[in-house]
């Protein structure tokens, strides 16, 4: 039978610690990083691991029992999805809490350009800061509790919609899969968006620029060219129409990532 849990606290980027037991028989469990046990007096060997893991270490009554080496697997569409914002010219950036071994063996393995490890939630949003205080525009993609301080904080917040709900409600974007090439796909969404913009705002300026005057029948002194009320009009329906027409044509077009 396993026994009854108590007084369960979490310390976001350490560990957590619950009572364990009933009448009279309880013991502490301690679960969590080795800066998490330090800060209860327990001497735990080094967070690194051979195989670039992170090791948890887990303790009864203030006496170190064990770990337990966790290691993240990369899903191979978030490799893709990193080489193809690399090739858009992006920078990319890992903020984990993870070991540095552990960091460092994911960063190699997924192509990510650098990473900064053993991070608090707090040290995450310091380093949006300092990212935006040199002039960049920062993109934080974040799934668990301990990334919501820094979506929140960076230029772009964009959460995993698998995530906690903490991380969803402090982003401004959700991606409703796992895969991380849609980051890169909306991107190039976002660009075709805006270059359409662009074109109806030149489309209309240039249209108005010529329309209006000849409306105003700045061509009759020279030329005797006057337009009617109702072709002024059907001029300037069609100039709404000729932005819409090129507005949907983003409904035609494939964009890849």
């Amino acid at each position: 039978q396993i026994p009854i849990g108590r007084d369960f606290d979490s310390h976001t980027g350490l560990g957590a610690s619950a009572v364990v037991g009933a009448d009279g028989d309880t013991r502490r469990i301690l679960v969590g990083n080795a800066r998490f046990l330090a800060r209860h007096g327990i001497d735990a060997p080094d967070d690194r691991t051979e195989s670039g893991g992170t090791a948890v270490f887990v303790a009864r009554d203030g006496t170190l029992l064990g770990s337990v080496v966790v290691r993240d697997r990369i899903r191979p569409e978030s490799v893709e999805g990193i080489r193809l914002l690399k090739r858009a010219g992006l920078e990319t950036v890992m903020l984990t809490g993870d070991a540095p071994d552990a960091a460092r063996a994911i960063a190699e393995e997924s192509g990510i350009g650098r990473h900064v490890a053993s991070l608090l939630p707090a040290d995450k949003v310091r380093e949006i800061h300092s990212l935006r205080e040199s002039g960049r525009t920062v993109a934080m993609v974040g799934d668990g509790i301990n990334d919501a301080p820094a979506l929140a904080a960076a230029d772009l917040g964009i959460a995993v919609r698998s995530g906690t709900d903490i991380a969803v409600e402090s982003s401004d974007v959700t991606l409703m899969s796992n895969d991380l090439r849609k980051i890169a796909l909306g991107r190039r969404i976002s660009e075709a968006t805006l270059a359409t913009i662009h074109q109806n705002l030149f489309f209309a300026f240039v249209y108005n620029v010529v329309g209006i005057p000849v409306a105003a029948g700045v061509l009759y002194p020279a030329f005797g060219i006057l337009l009617s009320p109702v072709l002024a009009s059907a001029a300037m329906a069609l100039s709404s129409v000729s932005v819409l027409a090129n507005s949907l044509r983003l409904k035609r077009r494939r964009i890849t990532a």
